[in-house]
């Protein structure tokens, strides 16, 4: 009697083709943590940040590794073992969780603070976060108590539910940020360029797993009785990792984009006597009226020349541009004399 054919090419043959695709991303992000801790100087929580997230995701690496193994290599040629359910696959999805929560935890401290501590955007990012991490725990804790393939899909709705969130928050997240940084353009070139490209990562940072969670929830809906989902599923916490290091470590190169503009300020003090109404001198009631002008100069530096501008340098050897700024006049004293 011949075995029965089995199709392994969407189902395991899928996850396989993930687990390597996890596998280069988390060589890109181990490279990309050797840089952060070897190049940046930031405090200590969010270096723990780093850690934390490098844990995770390597644990949850190893975890997807075991799975693919133990089908493909330790239970080669034992087709009635490929419908049982392997530890190491339902307790990945914690793991997977944990980076996501972390990752987005950080952006939601960044929509925090860029909006002035705006409680509404906020608890709408924190509402998606909170609720894709609890479905993230319920699933992890609810498929702890099966055995096979078949009995999972039970939580089909919960996968759904966990890959909706996820896009739902990342696309949220990265439109907020994008919408508070466009409004905090200041029409000078230096501000506007290192907003441009803050604009670009918090793009690329929401689409990147948004698309992979996107990927996911249509591979549920359309294939479920295949693993493709899985194979979506497995890159996601990756996706996630390189994108808070990748924003981490560009920060110095988003600087150094606007390295050839420099700001200064001035401050002009104007103090005008017998200033009415009706434009006429009038003895009658002077005023003393003291006005504080910020006024900001943008200086281009010459390429040709070479020179680079120290902050606080009194003198500039450089060909410049003065543009008085208006917007931020502030009225400092107004008293009668």
């Amino acid at each position: 009697m011949s075995a029965p054919h089995l199709l392994l090419h969407n189902t395991f043959g899928a996850a396989f083709i993930g687990v390597v695709v996890a596998a280069v991303l988390h060589g890109v992000s181990c490279v990309q943590a050797w840089y952060y801790y070897t190049h940046q100087k930031d405090t200590w929580p969010i270096k723990i940040l780093v850690g934390a997230v490098m844990t995770f995701d390597t644990i949850h690496q190893i975890l997807i590794s075991h799975t693919v193994y133990t089908y493909v290599i330790t239970n080669y040629d034992n087709p009635a073992h490929l419908g049982n359910l392997v530890w190491s696959l339902l307790v990945e999805v914690l793991f997977n969780g944990f980076t996501a929560v972390l990752v987005q935890g950080f952006l939601t401290v960044r929509v925090w603070r860029l909006s002035n501590r705006n409680i509404w955007l906020t608890g709408a990012v924190i509402a998606l976060v909170a609720g894709e991490f609890g479905c993230v725990i319920a699933f992890g804790v609810l498929s702890l108590h099966f055995r096979t393939f078949v009995e999972l899909q039970t939580l089909k709705s919960l996968s759904i539910t966990v890959n909706t969130l996820a896009a739902a928050g990342d696309v949220l997240i990265a439109a907020i940020l994008c919408t508070l940084l466009h409004r905090s353009r200041t029409g000078f070139h230096r501000s506007d360029t290192m907003i441009n490209k803050l604009i670009l990562f918090a793009v690329n940072t929401g689409v990147l797993t948004s698309l992979c969670a996107v990927a996911s929830l249509i591979s549920i809906v359309v294939a479920g009785d295949t693993f493709l989902y899985i194979a979506f599923f497995f890159c996601i916490g990756r996706l996630y990792s390189n994108s808070l290091l990748a924003t981490l470590n560009a920060r110095k190169m988003i600087r150094g984009a606007a390295d050839g503009i420099h700001s200064t300020s001035d401050n002009l003090s104007l103090s005008l006597r017998d200033f009415p109404k009706n434009g006429t001198v009038s003895s009658r009631r002077p005023t003393n009226i003291s006005i504080k002008i910020d006024t900001t100069k943008e200086f281009i530096t010459d390429s040709d020349q070479g020179h680079d501008l120290e902050k606080g340098d009194s003198a500039l050897s450089a060909s410049s541009t003065t543009c008085p700024s208006f917007s931020n006049i502030n009225v400092n004293e107004i008293q009668p004399a």
